[in-house]
């Protein structure tokens, strides 16, 4: 048979690739509703009590946690069928392997990822606005996300920062080590919870760091957090903007994971870029993603664009500036912008699985 046109019509779909792509979104269904779970061990501390207590039935979980236990058997068998738990039968145990409290329980060692499902709470709840914003073209503010959203995002990042950003990052950075060293001026830019500051603070007690952010709530907890590390001699947080934060003269302005949530990116460059003493440096941390899609068909791509899609485009366009970015605008974007704002200097001095960190001068 042929169409009037005396071209063969084209074929169905192939019914097995259809059931391999339907098991496949099954499968991510069921991944985003365990996600969930995963939140719940975390924030209850049921990761944290199975972790080095080797096999435990229900009802000692929920003694050692202070649960209900017919709600803890729940979670447990939750677990199990997602494989982050082992099961023996014969003793009705439930056991945490070592390899995965060092991923689920800890948010101290490098590994720790269970804080990026605290971030699910606020991405869901605002699925009904974004529906609108969709529509409109509107953004959503990062203030009018949850709670959860500000304690997630710092959770994801921290462990990353602290294994890689005293060692490693900050090494890369031509001479910026030794001014620390010396006692430099620095100044974290969207520096939400402060982790990032304090953990600089912590390594280098000569220099002095000033935090900004424009969410109060956030520079409030990054208050309390460096008086609680016992830094707050020589960190200072302040609400304000990325385009209008004070102070000059800075030997180091950083941009932790910020940078593609500004409304303009190019606004905030420049005004570091005056705010910058002489031979002083720009670090930019930015997610470990390309502007290629298909280069982003991986774990960690996926994670990122998906919440591009919920937060950082959204957050950018919010603020009516003149880009929106997203978190995957590439490098190549990302420099373009620095030299149009006077930092002509660019080079890429280090990578991890998340980030790539930017060093950027005049």
């Amino acid at each position: 048979m042929t169409t009037a046109a005396g071209a063969t019509p084209a074929s169905g779909p192939d019914e097995d690739r259809v059931q391999r792509f339907l098991e496949r979104v099954i499968a991510d269904s069921g991944a985003a509703v365990a996600g969930l779970c995963t939140s719940l061990g975390d924030r209850l501390g049921l990761y944290a009590a199975m972790a080095g207590a080797g096999p435990l039935t229900s009802a000692q979980l929920a003694a050692r946690t202070g649960l209900v236990e017919r709600y803890v058997r729940e979670w447990l068998a939750a677990q199990v069928a997602g494989e982050y738990l082992r099961y023996a039968p014969d003793t009705d145990t439930y056991l945490l392997p070592d390899e995965h409290a060092a991923v689920l329980a800890d948010p101290d060692l490098p590994t720790y990822a269970a804080g990026f499902a605290t971030v699910l709470q606020a991405i869901y709840a605002t699925e009904d606005i974004l529906m609108d914003a969709f529509r409109t073209g509107e953004g959503i503010g990062w203030e009018e996300h949850g709670p959860a959203l500000f304690a997630g995002t710092a959770k994801f990042f921290r462990p990353g920062y602290s294994a890689a950003l005293v060692p490693e990052w900050l090494t890369a950075l031509d001479g910026v080590v030794e001014k620390l060293e010396r006692g430099a001026r620095v100044a974290d830019v969207g520096c939400g919870y402060g982790y990032s500051t304090t953990l600089m603070a912590r390594a280098f007690p000569r220099s002095r760091f000033e935090g900004f952010d424009f969410h109060r709530p956030s520079i409030e907890a990054a208050r309390g957090i460096a008086a609680e590390q016992g830094v707050d001699d020589r960190v200072s947080f302040r609400v304000a903007g990325a385009q209008d934060f004070p102070g000059r003269d800075f030997d180091l302005i950083t941009f932790f994971d910020c940078l593609h949530d500004i409304g303009d990116p190019g606004g905030a460059l420049h005004h570091a870029e005056q705010a910058l003493a002489d031979g002083g440096t720009c670090m930019l941390v930015e997610p470990n993603a390309s502007a290629n899609a298909q280069e982003n068909a991986n774990p960690v791509g996926r994670a990122l664009t998906a919440g591009s899609v919920a937060v950082c485009l959204p957050s950018a366009l919010a603020q009516h500036g003149p880009q929106a970015l997203g978190n995957h605008a590439g490098e190549e974007a990302m420099r373009r912008i620095a030299d149009e704002a006077g930092l002509h200097h660019w080079r890429l001095a280090a990578t991890s699985p998340v980030n790539r960190v930017y060093a950027v001068g005049r």
